[in-house]
């Protein structure tokens, strides 16, 4: 049962991606555009395969700051939902600078932290950590103002504290809204290491796009996309993953 299960969700993914693949192959072969413009899947997998370790190597180092500044993103995302929730006073003082602070381009931002504090490993995890934890504050936070009111006033009467009402009622109740910006942020890691990468590095995919893009090596930069795309996707598929572990009274939606 589980294995046809998985194999009906499966395969609508699958054949979307095989379509997706299967166009984008003729139109390359129809030539509306020269080939070194706009190479199909089969000349950007033949690039790939011309020396693969670069792109790994590269890869690896992406893959580290995107999950280390991801980590950071969700204790602090997290840290300030749960410290705006508890403490209104706070909430009122602090929301607009959440807001503020999403106001300024990542672009124009890394930049600027690359000059106060180097080409180092910071800049590039302050960057990551600024990206991710908003949409993870926001979701939980939003999370954590609907749980039922009604049993919340019954926890009160039956004498629990605000910490208790917290921790055995609001946190379970915003469990599904935390992992939506959890996800959301997941995705969002990877789009940040590379625009980190663009300002200060020395290895990763946002530096191998660089030097493909120098060099007008269309079908590398594709390479290049192609695992991005791939690393935002197992990242979310990742927090998806560890979402039904701990959810587990979520009713399935597929």
């Amino acid at each position: 049962m589980r294995a046809a299960a998985a194999f009906r969700a499966f395969l609508p993914p699958a054949a979307a991606a095989l379509l997706f693949l299967g166009a984008w192959e003729t139109i390359a072969r129809l030539e509306w555009f020269p080939p070194f413009l706009f190479p199909g899947p089969l000349a950007v997998a033949a690039a790939f395969l011309e020396n693969p370790a670069i792109v790994f190597s590269h890869m690896g180092s992406t893959l580290v700051i995107a999950v280390v500044g991801y980590a950071l993103g969700a204790v602090v995302g997290l840290a300030v939902a749960f410290a705006l929730h508890l403490s209104p006073l706070l909430r009122r003082a602090v929301a607009p600078l959440l807001l503020l602070s999403q106001n300024v381009p990542t672009i124009v931002l890394a930049p600027l932290l690359v000059v106060w504090f180097g080409f180092g490993l910071q800049p590039k995890l302050m960057l990551l950590t600024m990206v991710c934890f908003f949409p993870i504050a926001i979701a939980t936070l939003d999370g954590l103002a609907r749980a039922d009111r009604s049993m919340v006033g019954y926890m009160r009467m039956a004498g629990a504290t605000r910490w208790q009402t917290f921790v055995k009622l609001e946190l379970p109740w915003s469990m599904p809204s935390m992992f939506s910006g959890l996800k959301v942020s997941a995705a969002y890691s990877v789009l940040g290491a590379v625009i980190s990468e663009w300002v200060g590095a020395k290895k990763g995919l946002g530096v191998y796009l660089n030097l493909m893009h120098s060099g007008f090596q269309v079908d590398n930069m594709f390479v290049a996309i192609v695992f991005i795309a791939s690393l935002s996707l197992v990242l979310f598929g990742l927090v998806v993953a560890v979402e039904r572990r701990v959810i587990r009274w979520q009713i399935d939606r597929e």
